[in-house]
Parts: structure tokens; C-alpha cells; sequence
């Protein structure tokens, strides 16, 4: 009977023992590993609340309150669409979207091509390629500002290029590469094309090498020279990355900003007004904090659609290796 009364009574306070809390509980049925990732994810996804989410969210509630130098740190007004029908009206607007498209074109036609060029022709092991690609890493890492202002620099009226063709008799003048209409969109967006080739072209080698030796010992005992070694078998190899290299490209142009602070601020007249540097200008310059954040928003949905392209491009190539 004592034996019997005691279990009995230990089975009582075992019922009666609370469960654990639920952190406890989660805790037991999540493996260690699951727990090891949240550990890791948890500090990443405050960070990104705090410093891109929360920004993110102030940002499209500007863009459609009236905001100005006078109203900022005060409640803000809703209005609306107002803010985007005003910058349509104005006429910035499609003048930077036409600027930001075609600036996009020639960062990434020039871009691609400049990388793939380069990625074919330091495809090798030779102390040379390691000595170009040291330099094309130091090009890339170089602080926009300071890559800006050297190339503004060289394209001045007394720059190394500008006293080159007069030296040689090509212009009796100048050009005004950063000063004409006509020319400072091209210049700064060939200026950009030269920042991002390193980047392509780094990538694309390491798809080139990633390619067997003995496809191309292969295509050499058939008799292919190398025009066509590059045409059927680099490029249909480096398709997938090129897939991927195109949105980063577009996307890094799309956001541009520094080259264009730094060489031209929007000039002459408005130029080289893309809409990035459009929104600065609204929101910094004249004060219109609700104009400028209506403008950035547009560039944020653009890029948002740009993203969304990447993370599916990634997912296929993904499947398909």
C-alpha cells in the first residue's frame, strides 16, 4: 500500500508539473541545426529591419505626404498621388526616365561585351593575366568619388585625352566631353561601363575555366580555330551567368549615382539627369522632400522588378546544374 500511495502521488505532481515554457518546448523539437541557422538569420533579419525595411517604409510615406524643409519635423500632410502627378507635370520626370534608359543601354551593352572580351583573353594561367586581373580587381574596388573625379580629370579641356587628339592633329579643339549635351551622357556612361567591366569579366572567367580542358583539346583535333571555340562552346557555356551578369549590370546602372555627382551633377542643363540623381536633387537641393521621395520610389519599383528577375534567373541555373 505505501508502495502503491507513493507512485500514486508521484504521478499527481508529475501531472500537476507545468510543461515548460514554449521557447523550451519549441526548443526540443527543433533539431540543433535548425537552431544553429535561426541563430544566424535572426541578427541578419533585425539588421535588415531596422537599416532597409523600416527606411523602405518611411520612404513610400513620404511620397505621398507633403514634405518640405518647413513640414519635416512636423506631422506630415497625405496627399495622396499628388506628389507623383507633379513630377509627371513638371517634365524631370520622363526627361530622367529617357536619361536613365538609355544610360542603362550603354552600361550594360558595354559592360557585357568589355567583361566577356576581357574574360576570354585572360582565360589563361600566365603571369601576365594575373598581373592584368590585379589590376581590373583595383579598378573595381576603386571608391567611385575618386574613380569620378580622376576620369573628370582626363576628359577635361586640358585632360590627357583632349591634349592626345589635339596633339595629333585629329581636333583643332577640345572636345567637350563633360560639357556638351550631346556628349556627357555618353561619357559618364562609358565611365560607368569602365567601372563594371572588371566585375563581368572576372566572373565570366571563372565560367570559362569552369569548362573541361579536354572539351577544348577535343575541338582542336576536329580542326576548330578559336572564333569558333568562342562561338560554340564559351558562349553557350557562360549563358546561364551572362542571364544573371545582365540584371546585375542593369541594376548597378539603373542606380548610379556618384559618376554622375562627381563629373557632371546633372549638366549641363538637364543632360544627365537620371532619375536617382533626379530625386537628390528634388529632395536636397530644393527642399520638395515629398516630390523627391515620389521620384525615388519609382526608381525603388524599377529596381524591385530588376530584383525579382535576378532571384528567378538564379533559382533556374540553380535547377538546371
Amino acid at each position: 500500500m505505501t508502495v502503491e500511495a507513493s507512485s500514486t502521488q508521484t504521478t499527481r505532481r508529475a501531472a500537476l508539473r507545468p510543461a515548460g515554457s514554449a521557447a523550451t518546448r519549441i526548443r526540443r523539437r527543433m533539431p540543433s541545426n535548425k537552431r544553429k541557422q535561426l541563430a544566424f538569420i535572426i541578427p541578419a533579419a533585425v539588421f535588415l529591419a531596422i537599416f532597409s525595411f523600416y527606411p523602405m517604409l518611411q520612404l513610400f510615406r513620404m511620397s505621398v505626404s507633403e514634405v518640405t524643409s518647413a513640414t519635416l519635423n512636423q506631422p506630415w500632410k497625405f496627399v495622396g498621388l499628388d506628389n507623383f502627378a507633379a513630377g509627371a507635370q513638371q517634365g524631370d520626370l520622363s526627361t530622367a526616365f529617357g536619361n536613365t534608359t538609355l544610360f542603362v543601354l550603354v552600361v550594360t551593352v558595354i559592360g557585357l561585351v568589355g567583361g566577356l572580351v576581357a574574360a576570354i583573353l585572360l582565360s589563361t594561367s600566365t603571369k601576365g593575366a594575373a598581373f592584368v586581373l590585379g589590376l581590373m580587381v583595383f579598378i573595381w574596388a576603386l571608391p567611385p568619388v575618386v574613380n569620378g573625379s580622376v576620369w573628370k580629370f582626363l576628359l577635361g579641356d586640358a585632360g590627357l585625352f583632349n591634349s592626345a587628339l589635339t596633339g595629333i592633329g585629329l581636333t583643332e579643339k577640345a572636345i567637350p566631353f563633360l560639357y556638351d549635351q550631346h556628349f556627357a551622357l555618353m561619357s559618364v556612361a562609358i565611365v560607368n561601363s569602365w567601372a563594371v567591366i572588371p566585375f563581368n569579366a572576372l566572373v565570366f572567367r571563372a565560367a570559362i575555366m569552369g569548362i573541361p580542358a579536354e572539351t577544348f583539346e577535343a575541338a582542336r583535333i576536329d580542326g576548330a580555330n578559336r572564333w569558333q571555340e568562342i562561338w560554340h562552346m564559351i558562349i553557350p557555356a557562360v549563358r546561364p551567368t551572362t542571364l544573371v551578369l545582365v540584371v546585375l549590370t542593369v541594376v548597378y546602372a539603373f542606380r548610379s549615382f556618384d559618376f554622375i555627382y562627381v563629373m557632371t551633377y546633372g549638366g549641363p542643363g538637364t543632360s544627365t539627369n537620371t532619375l536617382p540623381f533626379l530625386s537628390y536633387l528634388q529632395a536636397f537641393v530644393r527642399y520638395d522632400f515629398g516630390l523627391g521621395a515620389a521620384t525615388a520610389v519609382i526608381a525603388v519599383l524599377l529596381v524591385l522588378v530588376l530584383a525579382f528577375i535576378y532571384a528567378r534567373s538564379v533559382r533556374k541555373e540553380e535547377a538546371n546544374s
